[in-house]
């Protein structure tokens, strides 16, 4: 466990450095789902050098797509990229920019950015792996402010139609979007009762206790006829204190001082 939460905070590290380099970025979702996706690919998920061009495996859909500053850092942390190529991001001619392109980065499953087709996309992976008769798991993390995408509610219907119990759909409830709570913005609240009746199987957990989250997600494996969700409560700007729970933070990088001290509170040093 202890190795699990050395990963998790060296990612944490990486998304606030490169969004404070970029001067761009979205930070606080990110670190909301660090342990999340920790725990998929250091502990769940089959993914290696060896395999990574390969469907032969698991695979992740980042439907939230702005929170690419994550998917980089864990690929970078898993040895799937250069970490070098982390201080490019969001500039031009990087491989690194603002919404992940699976044609141009290794370990990015599927391009995405435009809310709600990310999980629109991991359904048709599931589904191709079901037909093919591939064993191999999709995960696919979506936000809860995405879930206001009526496209996340049809994708989840296709997903109870077509019985699929290899689709694993984790929500970063963290109550804030960009433009502040959930409950004032448009509320697809409340969320377990509302995925039970569109046909899925529901856990719900706190998303940053690294023994929940893989209980969590061994438990899924075992659920048979029905795709399942992991509600997993989470902090917006989760390790960095004054960007714990501040729609502010969503999409804006923090200046040299404010950068100074995230990574002192993270444990990494602000070179």
């Amino acid at each position: 466990m202890d190795e699990l939460t050395n990963h998790a905070k060296h990612i944490r590290q990486n998304i606030v450095r490169q969004v404070y380099f970029a001067k761009s970025g979205h930070p606080g979702g990110s670190l909301s789902s660090a342990d999340l996706l920790t725990a998929l690919y250091f502990k769940v998920m089959d993914i290696n050098e060896q395999n990574v061009n390969s469907i032969d495996r698991d695979r992740f859909v980042l439907s939230k797509g702005h929170a690419s500053p994550l998917l980089y850092a864990v690929l970078a942390e898993k040895g799937l990229i250069d970490d070098a190529e982390l201080n490019g991001f969001r500039t031009l001619n990087s491989k690194l920019q603002g919404h992940p392109n699976m044609n141009y980065v290794p370990g990015v499953d599927m391009s995405t950015g435009s809310l709600g087709q990310g999980i629109s996309c991991a359904v048709g992976m599931a589904l191709a792996n079901k037909l093919d008769q591939n064993e191999h798991r999709i995960y696919v993390l979506i936000g809860d402010g995405e879930s206001e995408e009526g496209q996340v509610w049809e994708a989840c219907m296709a997903a109870a139609h077509y019985q699929l119990d290899n689709l694993c759909v984790i929500l970063d409830y963290n109550h804030l979007q960009i433009d502040g709570d959930l409950q004032e913005v448009i509320s697809p609240e409340p969320f377990q009762p509302k995925f039970a009746a569109f046909g899925f199987h529901t856990l719900e957990i706190n998303g940053h206790c690294m023994t929940e989250i893989l209980t969590a997600l061994d438990k899924a494996k075992t659920l048979k006829g029905k795709p399942t969700v992991i509600i997993a409560h989470t902090v917006k700007g989760k390790g960095v204190s004054y960007m714990e729970k501040k729609a502010a933070w969503h999409g804006t990088a923090p200046d040299a001082a404010q950068y100074s001290q995230a990574m002192q509170e993270l444990g990494g040093k602000a070179e």
